[in-house]
């Protein structure tokens, strides 16, 4: 149970920490809940960072069995979406490091984040720094965004991803991939400007 001394922890305002306190306490449907709330989340997550459908299913399967180890020792001292995207973080790398590197695949439709939207999709619907011009034919151009997200590298990448997809906060994002705000707003600079660069050539 929830003690009142726990109760000064800000994080046990997070709905899925509440539901990660259950788990603890051995409440198995609060974990079913987690992997319904997170599973497409993180295949699509993985999709874009290993480039291959079938080992973005097995590491999403994985961090969740990483997590559901961890369930009696767990103590709320992040965010839960922090915490399971940093398990992500490293699944991937450890992937691309046992792998080599990536195979291009072509991304499979997979609703994903707050919106359901896939991040080449919500890049194209934005209209800030990252798109300055007007757009040319959608359905090719979204084939070349998701093509330049494919070319970011890793930390580049994962940061785009976390903060347009999964909607999360500088300090969040610097938390998951321990880095500091600044250094998460440089890698943010970094890929928008790269993203313009490579699809300059398809806008009008």
């Amino acid at each position: 149970m929830v003690t009142t001394t726990s109760l000064e922890n800000p994080y046990l305002r997070d709905p899925d920490v509440q539901l990660m306190l259950r788990v603890r306490e051995g409440q198995e449907e609060a974990f079913g809940e987690l992997v319904g709330r997170y599973q497409n989340r993180l295949v699509s997550l993985f999709m874009h960072l290993v480039g291959d459908a079938a080992v973005a299913e097995d590491l999403t399967q994985e961090a969740f069995l990483r997590i559901y180890r961890a369930r009696n020792g767990y103590e709320p001292t992040a965010k839960f979406s922090t915490w399971i995207f940093r398990i992500a973080q490293n699944l991937a790398s450890n992937s691309r490091r046992t792998k080599g590197r990536r195979k291009e695949v072509q991304l499979k439709t997979t609703e994903s984040g707050p919106n359901s939207v896939r991040p080449h999709e919500q890049l194209l619907k934005e209209k800030s720094a990252l798109m300055p011009a007007r757009l040319a034919d959608r359905g090719e151009l979204q084939e070349h965004v998701r093509l330049a997200i494919e070319e970011l590298n890793d930390r580049q990448k994962l940061a785009l991803l976390l903060h347009r997809f999964e909607e999360m906060s500088y300090d969040d994002i610097a938390e998951t991939m321990e880095l500091s705000p600044s250094a998460v707003k440089s890698l943010l600079s970094r890929a928008r400007e790269s993203l313009r660069t490579k699809l300059e050539p398809y806008m009008k």
